[in-house]
């Protein structure tokens, strides 16, 4: 919440706000004052009318006290609200900060007190009035205290990772529409969207949360200080461990949030922990309070803890990217997962968006990428598309980009393998094609084929059908500089769709589709814009069940046997050692691994170049004979793929009759369609 002071205020209800007409901004440490019409309004109001309702109500709330017979509304609140303090406005001192449209609710507002009883266990503390209008914001009010009861039982994770509640203020039906004003906690009172909307955020933070020594070694950091990148994902560690042990505190008390947004969450510089808000949404996993393993109350907690977990997910992916602060950017991120696309792709997808004209540079995706693109796994589980797929809190908490360096994490199968496509792909990114990285390269492609999950045909067909995009070709590789074509071709992205044809059938339809360049003149090192062209591929293929064979030659008699060749043979030596022993499913290297053999239909071809390009036979000859040169010839002759290696929901290897391996990764739009 963001307290504005010490601007007087009306606090009629009457008066409806929209959260439009207020502009936040975290400035420290002068109050915040409100901008644009509301601030017009209440700099007509004189300072002798600030909190005039609060203490309007407070003359009728000591005058109620001294009724003998209280009303029916009251007397049943106590009885439903026993277990909290009822106070009197009289009990408290009401400060000059007040802030309205909480989250952009115009039905709630927000005051400071400070408790001037003495004779209660909170004199001379400073606490909010929350006062609520609407019968939703009561009822949001009255839930947040009767959750109460079921997290009083741990006092201190509740008052840790919770707004603390102390009780209420009734006011009498003739006053102010019979208001209801909630008693709680003040923890700093800014919201996390505040921090993060701030230019110095992180250093600002820093100094806020009173990082040392033994709070950074408490997520398994050894020292602070340190580049831009690792202190923020030092902080973002912190906070989201901060926030899961939160959430998980109301999961195993059979509570979910429903609400957790970045406005809801904020950080109390007192205790240094994470509130997860007021639980006036805080909902039962289970309807009729009966504890029983039937399919319906096993559903909704499944159901319910799914949606806490992705939330906490968009939380996640705004604290690293603050590009999605922004609502457009926002947008069209929310706009992949509602279109039911799988989140482990959202690297593809960020690429696409953000490119290098971001205003906050790489700093994301350089946090996102490191150790293994361990936090883009960790994003596709908070946001898996199927609520059973979804990761838990404790889960979340044992997962390596959570983890600091001097934590030993256990690395699941699925990390492993999501760490060895993900290195692939960064490598491919360098463009350093030496022999150490095609060596590389190579053996995480070799690594990747021995763990692969999907071995099975009917897996392929469910997995295969989409767009991919071609990273790199373990063949031969030839480029423009080394040599004079009669053409300058430049390739572009060459993209392969896979359609199938019918659920019924194992058919699949296969399309390369290749963007290209032809540069005309000696200028094309410094200008590559050229006439640009289009190659198409198309094929039929039907799939099934096969073996992926290891050849090797016999000195002796010069003819062929299968067996480990001698690339394998390499691969099997390090396969041996102690890294390796304990995740390859095998002891002895094996001679085939299952693969799913590709057997292809005709093929046609067709090219398509701009004028004038197009008016000349010889030139349309030699750019396709360019093109022959350049690009591996499993995507200009498709049935030259002959088995398909490895699958899963974001990359792909396919095997060509000469050994070499294609590897692709999960593409869903074109680069000239993203801006």
């Amino acid at each position: 919440m963001a307290f504005c002071g010490p601007t007087p205020v009306s606090g009629s209800s009457s008066l409806a706000y929209s959260p439009q007409n207020l502009s936040a901004k975290l400035i420290l440490p002068v109050p915040l004052r409100f901008t644009g019409q509301f601030s017009n309004l209440v700099r007509k109001k004189s300072r002798g009318e600030c909190c005039s309702s609060l203490r309007s109500a407070a003359s009728a709330s000591s005058m109620e006290s001294q009724e003998d017979a209280p009303s029916t509304f009251s007397a049943c609140l106590e009885e439903e609200l026993d277990h909290v303090i009822r106070f009197k406005m009289s009990d408290f001192r009401i400060l000059d900060s007040v802030s309205i449209g909480l989250g952009g609710r115009s039905d709630e507002m927000v005051f400071e007190g400070m408790v001037k009883d003495s004779c209660s266990s909170l004199y001379g503390i400073r606490v909010v009035l929350r006062k609520l209008s609407s019968a939703q914001a009561k009822r949001r009010g009255k839930r947040a205290i009767e959750v109460l009861k079921k997290l009083v039982r741990r006092k201190l994770l509740y008052h840790s990772y919770s707004m603390q509640v102390h009780g209420y203020i009734s006011l009498p039906a003739s006053d102010d529409s019979d208001s209801f004003i909630l008693v709680h906690g003040y923890h700093g009172s800014f919201s996390l969207r505040h921090w993060l909307e701030r230019s110095d955020w992180l250093p600002t933070l820093e100094a806020t949360l009173a990082l040392d020594e033994e709070s950074v070694r408490k997520v398994g950091e050894d020292r602070t200080g340190g580049p831009a990148v690792s202190r923020q994902l030092r902080l973002i560690r912190i906070l989201m461990r901060d926030l899961l042990i939160g959430v998980n505190y109301l999961h195993s008390h059979g509570l979910a949030h429903t609400e957790l947004t970045l406005e809801n969450v904020h950080i109390s510089p007192v205790d240094r922990h994470i509130k997860v808000g007021i639980l006036g949404n805080a909902a039962d996993f289970y309807k009729d309070g009966s504890k029983d393993s039937s399919l319906d109350n096993l559903d909704r907690r499944e159901m319910m803890i799914a949606f806490d977990m992705r939330c906490v997910g968009f939380i996640m992916a705004k604290m690293v990217m603050r590009e999605l602060m922004d609502p457009s950017v926002f947008a069209k991120f929310k706009s992949f997962l509602i279109k039911g696309y799988d989140p482990s792709c959202l690297r593809e997808l960020m690429l696409e968006i953000l490119g290098r004209s971001s205003p906050y540079g790489n700093t994301g995706l350089q946090i996102l990428d490191r150790n293994w693109g361990a936090g883009w796994h960790l994003l596709s589980l908070l946001l898996a598309t199927k609520p059973s797929q979804r990761i838990s809190c404790l889960d979340a908490l044992r997962h390596p980009f959570l983890c600091g360096p001097r934590w030993r994490v256990v690395s699941s199968m699925d990390i492993i393998r999501w760490g060895l496509g993900s290195t692939a792909v960064r490598i491919t990114e360098e463009y350093i094609y030496r022999k150490p990285q095609r060596s590389r390269l190579a053996h995480f492609i070799d690594l990747m084929e021995m763990l692969n999950p999907h071995p099975k045909p009917k897996n392929w067909l469910d997995l295969l059908p989409g767009k991919w995009r071609l990273l790199y070709c373990t063949g031969k590789h030839v480029g423009l500089t080394l040599r004079e074509p009669p053409l300058r071709v430049l390739v572009g992205d060459v993209h392969l769709t896979v359609t199938r044809e019918s659920k019924l059938k194992a058919n699949l339809s296969f399309n390369s589709d290749i963007g290209f360049s032809v540069m005309i003149g000696q200028d094309w090192p410094l200008d590559k814009a050229g006439k640009s062209g289009r190659l198409r591929v198309n094929s039929s293929f039907t799939i099934r069940a096969g073996r992926r064979l290891y050849l090797n030659q016999d000195k002796t008699t010069e003819k062929f046997f299968f067996g480990p060749s001698s690339n394998v043979d390499a691969l099997a030596q390090k396969f041996k050692g102690k890294k390796w022993s304990k995740i390859i499913p095998f002891k002895e290297f094996p001679s085939s691994l299952p693969a799913a053999k590709l057997a292809s239909g005709d093929i046609d071809v067709t090219m398509n170049i701009d004028d004038p390009l197009n008016q000349n036979t010889d030139t349309a000859r030699s750019v396709l004979q360019e093109l022959r040169t350049q690009i591996p010839p499993e995507v200009f002759d498709l049935s030259k793929l002959v088995c398909g290696t490895y699958v899963d929901s974001r990359m792909l290897v396919l095997r060509g009759v000469n050994g070499s391996a294609l590897l692709f990764t999960r593409s869903f739009m074109d680069r000239n369609s993203c801006s």
